[in-house]
């Protein structure tokens, strides 16, 4: 599944009216659905995390999207707080442009592979999702990798970005 720009960027305006720590979340489905409810929020046997991976996933495209738009102190705000405390502000709006401003412009991106973990080498136990994207921009292809955690409050946030 690809992500359209515009629908993208509609939903990551959405989100961001409210506040800069808002939670994207999924458009409610206008067709009545197909499961039961309490079936549908059910995790699968094959993936009991797939609910949790599929936020953190949302989450990552959402961050990504300000990125895209060359936001980056909204990004920067939007962040964990791991991320927040251990990438100054001064350094992030420094080093970013420096990583994104060479890819050109976004073009689209998938999500190629996720997964869900309790723990991430380097730092403390609890919910994180990593996200591989497949992103296009007019002057290069390459990988994305986002990580979000789930912080105290439920919501996701970024806490890891780079390109490969």
């Amino acid at each position: 599944m690809k992500f359209s720009y515009s629908l993208s960027a509609a939903l990551v305006a959405l989100m961001f009216s409210a506040t800069a720590g808002a939670q994207l979340k999924a458009p409610k489905q206008a067709a009545a659905p197909t499961k039961p409810a309490a079936a549908a929020s059910a995790p699968s046997a094959e993936n009991p995390n797939a609910e949790k991976e599929n936020a953190g996933k949302l989450a990552a495209a959402g961050w990504l999207l300000l990125l895209d738009r060359r936001d980056w102190g909204r990004a920067w705000e939007t962040s964990s707080a791991m991320f927040r405390s251990s990438v100054p502000l001064a350094a992030w709006m420094d080093g970013v442009p420096k990583v994104r401003e060479p890819l050109g412009t976004f073009v689209e991106r998938a999500p190629a592979n996720s997964s869900y973990k309790t723990t991430l080498e380097g730092r403390p136990d609890g919910e994180y999702v990593s996200v591989i994207f497949l992103s296009k921009f007019d002057k290069k292809e390459l990988q994305e990798v986002v990580t979000t955690v789930r912080e105290g409050d439920g919501k996701w946030r970024v806490t890891g970005y780079s390109t490969r």
